[in-house]
């Protein structure tokens, strides 16, 4: 916006509103480069409207103090400027500009008292406000008033709300006879609102809660209903633009919740903005789910439609359900940058957890650095194949609309993969498959552009690392398909480029919805969400169709099909059963997702001893058969590779046994006995001694001490 210069440059306004606010009015750059204000140019008679207007903000209702006024008569100026004043009154919001709230640094108050009658009624209720206008009656047109809004939001000099309803921290009068709100209790309440779950359902579950603390009295009910309620209000009314600048709202957003990040790097010339983000529940869930198990990263998510690419960290619940406890936003792929935000995760974790260990990495993106992660995690690195079959399979589906076409092209590309250990030529197959397909122009395009050239990097990456299961990859693309419906929603789509949206949108309705399933699964409450959770991946739902539902073709066995659990009448055909990259005729298969009919099949199909095994197990094979043929007779690779073998065999049958074992403590009570080493309650407190040599006569003396501290302990038995 261009700065105006002179005051006959700024367009007069006068709303057909009776009562109008600053949001009616455009605003206009006023001064020069260096130092402009916001104006705009009013009838000095609707004045009044506009200061009503003004205070009936519904988000920060108040009233305006005149904080300092001035006047000229009419005449008293030979020569003036023409933003000269006749009138001057400088208007500042009666929440501030002291600070008596809680928590609030006291600001200088003013040496003299000024008799103002629409002050806030209590020196608590200022609480630092900074928003302040000036209006000026001009000395050349009096008929006309200039508005000058130097701070037109309701915050505070850290940039918070500092009062109104979306104030968190403004419960009201009456707040020391609020009854004792737990950390669970507020954010069970806080998920079901943010879920959109009714409030009178939200306020007997938060009673519920309550009389665990409490007891049950008509005060307490209602002073929990006007608890929800002001929750309820503050969380619809509540943004994520702390600030119209998004770096700007960021940065507010950091400095308010500095428990929830774990790294942060403001962008510059020579560094990239990085920010990770971890709530102390998502810490909470990482140390007891990804100590000594496995934990998986969804990388390179919304490169086009957001403004930074998210990465999400995953750990496997006791469903084995995918658990985000991690989101990092960046653009920066580069080593350095990668290596410091891991680095912070991690030592985070193993400040609450000191002996915190992964004991496996599943990445998804060939790019990823392997080397790095390997160091930085020390552990083994497993590849998933889950995004290259969801992107082959929407692209085949998008572009191809012949029925038996998809289903050869996508059997095709399976066999590509499974070949990449029978030896076969890459090349040679790429060929044949674009010779064979040649007339399905828009796939060939979208797939030569966008994966031949890379195809051999991600082949390689498949035959140099173990691949994960279909139940870890259900499990993360269902966590990836929740991301999107929450995200892409079509009344946001104007906020994706915006990082302060994303982040809002991950900590409240993503965050607790997460925390409600978990809440829901280990109370056994909320039995509609506890349902939902536990069908939320394929490999559940898989496990709900019996085995009479699956009918395999006897000849060839070219698909089978699938009865439906809702509609007995509608059957699904599952073609090129046994493969992970089977086809299914479903909504759900065709939209690119890992489907239950898929999966159910292919358990069924691994029964069988004529199909071929899933391309993990064959990994898995290949992993051994490796140890077992690389080293040469009588070496000393022959010790370290037979070691590392047992080992694996050794935690392959504890698991095995785990897994198929109905009493747990049945092979607890199996297991050979270890000692521990008892240590004292203040062990890890206690300041270590400087190392030094004792003196004879010290020695004396302490032993000395010695034996009178033993007679002291002999008598006091005695008695």
């Amino acid at each position: 916006m261009s700065v105006v210069e002179s005051i006959a440059n700024i367009p007069l306004q006068d709303p057909i509103k009776e009562e109008f606010c600053s949001a009616d009015l455009t605003w206009t750059k006023f001064g020069n480069a260096e130092h402009h204000d916001d104006v705009a140019l009013i009838p000095y008679e609707r004045v009044d409207s506009f200061m009503i207007g003004e205070c009936s903000n519904v988000e920060c209702p108040t009233q305006f103090h005149i904080e300092r006024a001035r006047r000229r008569s009419l005449g008293s100026l030979k020569e003036y400027k023409d933003d000269e004043y006749l009138e001057y009154r400088l208007f500042w919001c009666s929440f501030g500009p002291e600070n008596y709230g809680e928590g609030g640094g006291i600001l200088p108050s003013r040496r003299y008292r000024l008799n103002t009658r629409n002050r806030a009624a209590r020196p608590q209720s200022m609480r630092g406000c900074t928003c302040h206008f000036v209006v000026k009656r001009l000395y050349a047109r009096p008929s006309l008033a200039l508005i000058i809004y130097n701070e037109r939001r309701h915050a505070n000099k850290s940039g918070f709300v500092c009062h109104g309803p979306l104030d968190r921290d403004a419960i009201g009068p009456g707040a020391i006879k609020v009854p004792y709100i737990c950390n669970e209790i507020q954010q069970q309440t806080m998920s079901m609102i943010y879920l959109g779950i009714p409030e009178e359902n939200i306020l007997e579950k938060h009673i519920e809660g309550l009389q665990r603390y409490c007891g049950s009295s008509v005060k307490v009910n209602n002073l929990a209903s006007q608890y929800v309620h002001k929750l309820g209000m503050i969380i619809r009314r509540s943004t994520h633009e702390l600030d119209l600048d998004d770096q700007a709202s960021i940065r507010m957003w950091i400095e308010r919740n500095k428990k929830s990040v774990f790294f942060n790097q403001d962008p510059s010339e020579s560094d990239p903005f990085i920010l990770g983000i971890q709530t102390e529940w998502q810490l909470q869930q990482m140390i007891r789910f990804g100590h000594r198990s496995i934990v998986a990263v969804d990388s390179t998510f919304g490169i086009k439609r957001l403004k930074y690419p998210l990465f999400t960290l995953l750990v496997f619940d006791s469903r084995n359900h995918a658990l985000p406890v991690a989101w990092l936003i960046t653009r920066s792929f580069a080593k350095p940058d990668v290596s410091k935000w891991l680095k912070a995760l991690i030592a985070r974790a193993r400040s609450v957890e000191p002996g915190w260990k992964v004991s496996g990495l599943l990445v998804d993106d060939a790019a990823a650095d392997i080397d790095l992660l390997r160091d930085i995690f020390c552990c083994p690195i497993l590849f998933s194949l889950w995004r290259v079959r969801r992107s082959w399979l929407r692209n085949i589906v998008k572009k191809c609309s012949n029925t038996e076409v998809q289903r050869e092209i996508f059997k095709r590309l399976g066999t590509i993969v499974y070949g990449i250990w029978g030896g076969g030529n890459t090349s040679v197959a790429l060929e044949q498959l674009v010779t064979d397909f040649v007339d399905q122009t828009a796939f060939m395009e979208y797939f030569k552009a966008s994966w031949v050239p890379k195809i051999e990097m991600w082949l390689s990456m498949m035959r140099s690392l173990p691949l994960a299961s279909q139940e870890a990859s259900g499990a993360i693309e269902a966590y990836h398909v929740k991301l999107k419906a929450k995200l892409f929603d079509d009344s946001h789509l104007g906020a994706l480029q915006r990082v302060d949206w994303l982040v809002h949108k991950l900590t409240t309705e993503l965050h607790s919805s997460y925390w409600l399933d978990r809440y829901a699964d280990e109370s056994d409450s909320f039995l509609n969400v506890k349902e939902e959770y536990i069908a939320s991946t394929s490999w559940h739902r898989a496990l709900q169709i019996p085995d009479s539902a699956v009918t395999l073709d006897d000849k060839d066995h070219l698909f089978a099909r699938v009865v439906s659990q809702k509609d007995s009448t509608l059957t699904y055909l599952v073609w090129n059963p046994g493969s992970e990259f089977a086809f299914c005729d479903c909504s759900w298969s065709l939209q690119g997702n890992l489907c239950k009919h898929v999966i159910k099949v292919n358990m069924m199909c691994e029964n069988n001893l004529g199909s071929q095994p899933s391309l993990s197990f064959i990994s898995f094979k290949e992993v051994l058969m490796d140890l077992w043929t690389k080293p040469k007779d009588d070496s000393v690779a022959l010790d370290l590779s037979m070691a590392w073998t047992q080992q694996m065999l050794d935690q392959t049958q504890k698991l095995v046994e785990l897994n198929n074992s109905n009493d747990i403590g049945a092979v607890v009570k199996n297991m050979t006995l270890k000692w521990v080493s008892k240590k004292g309650r203040t062990y890890q407190g206690k300041r270590s001694l400087p190392l030094a040599l004792p003196s004879s006569s010290n020695i004396a003396k302490t032993g000395a001490t010695r034996r009178k501290s033993r007679k002291r302990k002999r008598l006091s038995r005695i008695r």
